[in-house]
């Protein structure tokens, strides 16, 4: 901007300090505009009537006021100022000169289309950006608030489930455990009979450990209290027959598997480290179920079980090679599968399933170590340093292992909210303007963002109109302007000394146009007492800073000097 002004400012016949002046103020209000943005729009309206240089400046200080000046009346005062300085520093400037009238309304043309049209663009602009920003971040408030519906929905229904069912299947199980353990004590009975009965003890206990476990894990995604952390691990077969429901576990579900004649495998690699209750249940979950599909769909193919503590996460893994003999009518009811990814989602991780490389079927789960109400939500729109638990989000929604068609948290960098979703819109470091290019091009095509791009558009075509409206009818303007203030040297020759004032201004333009101005008052001195007409030469001057211009002086109704020279402008 300064070489800009600088420049500008020569080529109108500035020179020396005037231009290091110039090429100062321009560069000091350019560095100044988003900080002072009123007070640079009006000094620098005011200045440019004073300082042509200033002119290409006022452009950018017009585009540049309309986004930082705060409130629409400010900016409405801001700019109502800014345009009466400037007029009233236009008229200053070319007072005395004829048709102040015309110099006014050029000059009002100027202003509207270098600094109110682009203050009025850069305004909407901005207007838009920040009403999308708005609508983007109140999208995403929405989504976690029907997150955090829809889990507190689901977690109501669980804990009615579980209620139900310690009601009922409690209360049944602990008549049969009772009666049983009578039974088991009565004299009357044989030595058979009493193993029998208390098979069916130990039956009706195991099944009252599991119930305590379901429901533990349906009322808040944990293991029953005497699973906690710390509680002793019953290994697989204790007193009470009831078989380990962990990690601890997959050994004797392997051992019974090997016992029934399958060919199955057990590998652990990594070094031991203890897990979650829910965590260590969902794992042996994981390995039942696998079992439990390699047994319907591959009977006799061999198995392998594959336990893993990896750095970050624990993975367990069942693979069944392809059977031979393909079963034909299994009975699946299809949750078994369903239930195991719910189920790892609610402790924090993720189950795949499906068709292996070798031909078989392969059941993985990668879960977190720790408990799921130990992983704090993080929250993409948030202050740098603020607390990542201001929100209260903790629980099965702050997992950190979430499939990627379900990654409503945001947890993409690369993620924005488009109008069906998150959509990725490129690299991190791409500015706003091209963010909101890509959403319009990748998820904007909904009304809203139409009907948007609709109005700019009509807003931009309007302004270009009105511009080019204007610019015509300036330069019509400007060339009416010249041929009423220019006359050829054979006129000035044919005009003599002595001829009446009103013969020889009905013979010359009346020279009262934008044309002459900066003429008057140049040149050799007039008589006095003396009216003078001045008119420019149709002639080109002998340089570009030089303006040959014809002189015509009248007194008492009489021509009493015609003089012709040069005029620098």
């Amino acid at each position: 901007m300064a070489l800009l002004g600088a420049g500008t400012e020569d080529i109108l016949g500035g020179d020396g300090w005037v231009l290091a002046l110039v090429a100062a103020g321009s560069a000091v209000l350019s560095l100044l505009r988003r900080r002072l943005p009123v007070t640079v729009l009006v000094l620098t309206s005011f200045l440019t009537p004073f300082v042509p240089g200033f002119l290409a400046l006022l452009i950018l200080i017009g585009w540049s006021a309309g986004r930082y000046i705060a409130g629409a009346g400010r900016a409405l005062v801001a700019f109502t100022a800014a345009y009466v300085l400037n007029m009233a520093g236009t008229v200053a400037e070319a007072w005395g000169q004829q048709r102040m009238l015309t110099i006014v309304f050029i000059s009002t043309l100027y202003f509207l289309g270098t600094t109110l049209a682009p203050g009025l663009a850069n305004r909407y602009w901005t207007q838009r950006r920040t009403l999308l920003h708005a609508l983007q971040e109140r999208n995403v408030q929405l989504l976690r608030e029907r997150a955090m519906v829809v889990g507190q929905a689901r977690m109501r229904e669980r804990q009615r489930i579980a209620q139900d069912m310690h009601d009922s299947l409690g209360h049944q199980l602990a008549l049969i455990s009772v009666h049983t353990g009578a039974l088991e004590v009565d004299p009357n009975l044989t030595d058979r009979q009493r193993e029998a009965v208390g098979v069916l003890r130990n039956a009706s206990v195991d099944a009252m450990h599991e119930l305590r476990e379901v429901v533990g894990i349906l009322r808040d995604g944990v293991a029953a209290p005497d699973e906690g952390p710390g509680a002793p691990v019953a290994p697989p077969g204790d007193e009470t027959g009831r078989a380990a429901r962990g990690t601890a576990g997959i050994e004797g579900l392997v051992a019974a598997a090997r016992s029934a004649g399958t060919a199955i495998g057990l590998s652990r690699h990594g070094e031991a480290r203890a897990l979650a209750p829910a965590v260590d249940h969902a794992a042996y979950r994981i390995v039942q179920e696998g079992l439990t599909n390699a047994y319907k769909h591959a009977p006799g193919a061999p198995i392998s079980v594959e336990v893993r503590y990896e750095p970050d996460a624990f993975v367990v893994e069942v693979l069944n090679e392809e059977s031979a003999d393909r079963p034909t009518g299994v009975v699946s009811g299809g949750q078994g599968l369903t239930g195991l990814h719910e189920r790892a989602r609610l402790v924090g991780g993720i189950v795949h399933a499906g068709r292996a490389d070798s031909g078989g079927f392969r059941v993985a789960g990668v879960l977190p170590y720790g408990a799921v109400e130990a992983v704090p939500y993080v929250d993409p729109f948030a202050e740098p340093g603020a607390d990542p638990n201001e929100a209260g989000r903790v629980g099965p929604y702050a997992a950190p292992f979430v499939d990627a068609a379900d990654d409503f948290r945001q947890q993409s960098k690369n993620a924005v909210l488009g109008h069906r979703g998150y959509v990725a819109v490129g690299p991190s470091d791409w500015t706003v303007t091209e963010r909101e290019l890509a959403m319009a091009m990748k998820a904007g095509r909904g009304r809203s963002t139409g009907g948007g791009i609709a109005i700019g558009c009509g807003i931009a075509f309007a302004a270009l109109v009105l511009l080019l409206v204007a610019g015509g009818f300036g330069i019509f303007f400007m060339m009416s302007s010249v041929s009423d203030a220019m006359i050829d040297p054979a006129e000035y020759d044919a005009v003599k000394v002595g001829q009446s004032e009103q013969e020889v201004r009905d013979r010359l333009p009346s020279g009262d146009t934008i044309a002459t101005t900066g003429l008057h008052g140049k040149g050799p001195a007039e008589p006095e007492g003396s009216k003078c007409l001045v008119l420019m030469s149709s002639k080109q001057g002998n340089d570009m800073e030089s303006e040959p211009v014809f002189r015509f002086c009248f007194k008492d109704g009489k021509l009493i000097e015609k003089k012709s020279y040069d005029v620098v402008r």
